[in-house]
């Protein structure tokens, strides 16, 4: 298969170097100046240690890169998604995408497939990529497995079997919205996990932030609709798990910092990679309100990341909360 990557940053190169192991890949960048760095360096600077093969063409020209080709996927930054699809619509609407970022578009608090639906024809069959990967990993070819979600569960079967290589196995799904919440969502609980582990409150702490996580995270999704179960799976407490615990995870190192004293906004400008569970504490939180659902970790790293709530304030309101079943607001279908 021909596969068009538009985004060089590091899980678009990531994506490129698995994939040129079985399939035909061309490398897009937004700016010229990045394309020309890649042919010339064969290595993204956002991710310097692995070079990119021979067998990843890289080029500048979004219409040439998107010639002939049988799939488009999409590895910019939530906050690029938009254009991007527009961007090929104008020239190959018809052409099958999928999209491989998390998050909450900030301006509209949209998730990805709401943007996609804005700025691309409803017939283009389309899908989201989410799940465990740390960039650097797969770029290395260790053993990962992530999901393809679609609402169409017969594009979501054959085209996560034909991007299935040995190094990187893909499951398919077919419940778009819980997929895309796991992987949206998990950045927050990460966020909060990195605090805990900067604050050096221990390991049952975190344990504990992961799990109440995951049922805050489920209890969001099953009133959007979401099927409960997707959240047992990869793009849920797999995504969890790695973003909490993971070194390589920003987010969880924006808390750590946040813990240690830093401002979040003067320590992300400073940083090259985005840490999409800034915005979407945000837009968690005021969707968690919107659907009258519980969710205390996303409100209290909201309040801290954005109204200056002090952590320690913040520890106490989750400590001392009114007693509750453990299982209340998540109903299994």
């Amino acid at each position: 298969m021909k596969i068009a990557i538009l985004g060089a940053g590091a899980w678009g190169s990531a994506l490129a170097i698995s994939l040129s192991r079985r399939h035909e890949v061309t490398l897009w960048a937004r700016h010229p100046a990045d394309c020309e760095a890649l042919a010339r360096d064969r290595v993204s600077r956002y991710l310097p240690e692995v070079a990119l093969p021979p067998e990843v063409a890289i080029e500048r020209d979004l219409a040439r890169a998107l010639a002939s080709t049988g799939l488009v996927i999409v590895a910019t930054a939530t906050a690029g998604l938009r254009e991007t699809a527009r961007a090929v619509a104008g020239i190959a609407s018809s052409v099958p995408l999928a999209w491989a970022c998390k998050g909450f578009e900030e301006s509209s608090q949209l998730l990805p497939h709401q943007i996609i639906a804005e700025a691309l024809p409803k017939s283009t069959r389309v899908a989201a990529l989410s799940g465990p990967s740390f960039a650097l990993e797969v770029a290395r070819g260790q053993p990962t497995a992530i999901v393809l979600a679609s609402m169409d569960p017969d594009f979501a079967v054959a085209t996560a079997a034909a991007l299935n290589t040995p190094r990187l196995r893909i499951y398919s799904s077919s419940d778009l919205i819980g997929v895309e919440l796991g992987g949206a969502l998990k950045n927050v609980i990460a966020i909060a996990a990195g605090i805990s582990d900067g604050l050096e409150l221990g390991r049952n702490a975190r344990a504990a932030l992961v799990t109440r996580g995951l049922a805050e995270i489920t209890r969001i999704g099953v009133a959007l609709g979401a099927n409960p179960l997707t959240f047992l799976g990869m793009s849920g407490v797999g995504d969890l798990i790695l973003t909490c615990t993971g070194d390589q995870s920003r987010n969880r190192t924006l808390g750590k910092e946040v813990a240690r004293g830093a401002d979040p906004l003067v320590y992300l400008s400073s940083q090259r990679a985005v840490a999409e569970g800034f915005h979407t504490a945000g837009a968690g939180y005021a969707l968690a309100q919107k659907l009258g659902v519980e969710a205390p970790i996303t409100e209290n790293v909201y309040h801290v990341l954005h109204r200056g709530r002090p952590i320690a304030e913040a520890v106490t309101i989750l400590m001392e909360r009114a007693y509750r079943d453990e299982l209340d607001g998540i109903e299994l279908r």
